[in-house]
């Protein structure tokens, strides 16, 4: 029992400390990744960083993905996978429809998917 509270913890100071600007999820030029649209223009998006981190912090509790211990733990368990936290992020209108087919950036999600229980642990 006092692992899981000292990785409580430790997740609720990584919410804490995670850079504030994230909560809001707006995508920035300089941070985020570019996908072509049907005429040809560059539309931005969250980079995949940014949307595990919006999703740790409770960003897409609305859309069924747990914030926190919660969404490592479902992680960690597969029981979340890059794709349902892309289609949440898709119907809170954090990202265009077109992501869903993207496969170079579900990979990216996935991975830092897999890196959350890490990043967790060492804040």
């Amino acid at each position: 029992m006092k692992l899981v509270t000292l990785i409580n913890s430790a997740l609720i100071f990584a919410s804490i400390t995670l850079v504030p600007g994230i909560a809001s999820a707006q995508p920035v030029a300089n941070n985020s990744s570019e996908i072509a649209s049907s005429n040809s223009t560059s539309v931005n998006y969250l980079q995949p960083f940014n949307l595990v981190t919006f999703a740790y912090q409770g960003g897409l509790k609305q859309h069924g993905i747990p914030s926190g211990g919660e969404l490592v733990f479902k992680t960690l368990n597969r029981n979340i996978i890059a794709k349902d936290l892309v289609k949440a992020a898709v119907n809170a209108d954090k990202l265009p429809s077109q992501v869903l087919s993207d496969q170079n950036y579900l990979s990216a999600v996935n991975l830092q998917l897999n890196a959350l229980p890490d990043y967790a642990a060492a804040d």
